[in-house]
């Protein structure tokens, strides 16, 4: 969404939301820095989020620890922490008035038996993170998906990717800082998991949500969740959300060329701080860039 000349500086909000899996890496460090800066410079506010959807991997520890490191960097936020697990009523209600309009199809497919399908198909569809679902579950009669929900089969809340299209009048268009002006195409993902009968939203659809709710204006983050977009942009559509400003900045990488993991303790801001590091030497050895303008 571009912004008009004379935007208020107050209009602008940024966040950075990570999921309380694991300690913050050296790439965490970068990505909170740039939407902190961003938001600082230009007179907005800055946000913090926990993705802690997942409740079985998602500790209230590691919470804890975010803010310690994020305290230890030097950067503050406006408001409360948000926490999603609070939300959970709200993605449901959503869920439900999609499910409502035909939007959304039980899947009942294992991850072995998406495979195993893809395996047996000659023209299995492929897109940027791998192939497709190719959609197994997506045709089964009303009759066998509440026979199944009612026996107490796990399952999968998908998008129907197809008859979501069809609500398009016109290509949906979003600007990111970095790549310009783009155009949506969102099947390039085909029909994505929305929510599981254990969870009660997909990150792509909580973030959406979220991000709305919290009047965020410029989503930065990082280049991993570009292709991601295309989905989110769609689905402001579908709910009828507004559009931020996009800027997907590159990703830290270590010696190797791969990306920082939680599981690598030797990049954890807690080691780092722990063995001596300062908060400059982070930022340095994370080679932040200038801070994207206005």
């Amino acid at each position: 969404m571009d912004q008009s000349p004379d935007q208020k500086k107050a209009d602008i909000v940024t966040r950075f939301a990570p999921s309380p899996t694991g300690l913050l890496h050296l790439g965490h460090a970068y990505s909170a820095r740039l939407a902190h800066n961003f938001a600082r410079q230009h007179g907005g506010q800055f946000l913090l989020r926990m993705e802690d959807i997942d409740q079985t991997r998602c500790k209230p520890d590691f919470i804890d620890q975010i803010v310690e490191d994020l305290h230890w960097l030097g950067l503050t936020w406006d408001g409360e922490i948000r926490l999603q697990s609070e939300h959970f009523d709200d993605y449901r209600k959503v869920l439900d008035s999609l499910e409502e309009e035909g939007l959304l199809y039980p899947c009942f497919c294992s991850r072995k038996e998406i495979q195993e399908e893809i395996a047996r198909s000659a023209h299995a569809p492929h897109g940027p993170e791998g192939h497709l679902y190719p959609g197994t579950c997506r045709k089964m009669s009303l009759e066998e998906r509440n026979r199944r929900i009612t026996a107490g089969e796990s399952y999968a809340l998908r998008l129907d990717m197809n008859l979501a299209l069809q609500s398009l009048t016109a290509p949906l268009t979003w600007h990111d800082r970095e790549k310009g002006l783009q155009t949506a195409t969102p099947e390039i993902l085909g029909d994505v998991v929305l929510a599981r009968k254990d969870t009660p939203a997909s990150y792509h659809l909580s973030v959406v949500l979220d991000d709305a709710d919290q009047s965020i204006s410029h989503v930065i983050r990082g280049e991993d969740l570009f292709y991601a977009t295309h989905l989110h942009r769609l689905l402001q559509h579908i709910l009828k959300l507004p559009v931020p400003e996009y800027f997907h900045h590159p990703l830290i990488l270590d010696h190797k060329g791969k990306r920082f993991s939680k599981r690598e303790e030797s990049v954890t801001l807690k080691h780092l701080r722990e063995t001596g590091h300062r908060p400059d030497e982070i930022f340095a050895l994370c080679s932040i860039p200038p801070t994207p303008s206005s």
